[in-house]
């Protein structure tokens, strides 16, 4: 029901051929999405047992710093696996749980070379569920407004992303991710300069096997192809991370 919600209300929006707005120049790139799909769909999409997921509700304003479904390899098994981690990527190395700078996003042409998330991507990748982002187009010097993104099928998508587990002097250990970022498509070009990084369900595997350390498939890092998209204007109240309701996701305003 709730897919078809999302799919329907897409159906209904622009697509983004608004001439003459500027981009926004905000550096945070992906920081809130949306995850609709139950469980059972994002089993079957993901294979994993439904019985050997943990819950976790649909998210209408997911938000850096909240915890977040992703799909990994068990270091022990080798098997998918969904966990729950923090959003915003901790290093092994960090001295304590809040680094000194944003570790949401993760650029993917410098992921490969900074310490934060070089060695992570080369042996800890993950996928990060959604069924939608937002992102802020700066209309003018005081306006911006959000757009909901997501995929003209309807279906549930995953971005690329990266895990690590920290341990602190005491204490359980703490896990957390981070959302690669590429260059905008064609729906994505009068919004913003970057978008998160989409796989193609074929491209799953290859992501997460570890594979050689010394050859990461960054040539997976690319922007997703801009038919399979659109995208549509939403209520400014996605802003708020307080704010998690399916309205969050209705068109606002004209096309």
């Amino acid at each position: 029901m709730l897919l078809a919600l999302l799919y329907w209300i897409g159906r209904a929006a622009c697509r983004l051929a608004i001439p003459g707005r500027k981009r926004i120049s905000c550096p945070g790139m992906c920081c809130r999405f949306a995850r609709l799909s139950p469980q059972h769909i994002l089993a079957g999409w993901f294979g994993v047992a439904l019985e050997e997921m943990p819950f976790f509700a649909p998210s209408y304003n997911a938000a850096p710093q909240s915890v977040q479904p992703v799909v990994r390899l068990n270091p022990g098994s080798g098997k998918r696996e969904f966990t729950l981690e923090r959003w915003g990527l901790v290093p092994s190395w960090a001295k304590d749980a809040k680094p000194s700078f944003s570790t949401f996003n993760a650029r993917a042409e410098e992921a490969v070379r900074k310490p934060a998330f070089r060695e992570t991507l080369r042996s800890r990748r993950c996928l990060v569920p959604a069924d939608a982002f937002y992102e802020w187009q700066q209309v003018d010097a005081k306006t911006k407004q959000p757009f909901a993104i997501a995929l003209n099928s309807g279906e549930p998508y995953a971005f690329a992303g990266l895990w690590e587990c920290w341990q602190p002097a005491q204490g359980a250990p703490l896990e957390t991710f981070t959302i690669l970022t590429t260059a905008p498509n064609k729906i994505m070009q009068p919004i913003h300069n970057r978008m998160p990084v989409i796989l193609e369900p074929r491209d799953y595997d290859r992501w997460l096997v570890p594979g050689d350390p010394a050859r990461p498939p960054i040539d997976l890092l690319r922007p997703f192809p801009a038919e399979k998209m659109l995208a549509w204007p939403v209520n400014g109240r996605v802003g708020n991370v307080r704010n998690n309701d399916p309205q969050l996701l209705e068109q606002f305003g004209p096309a």
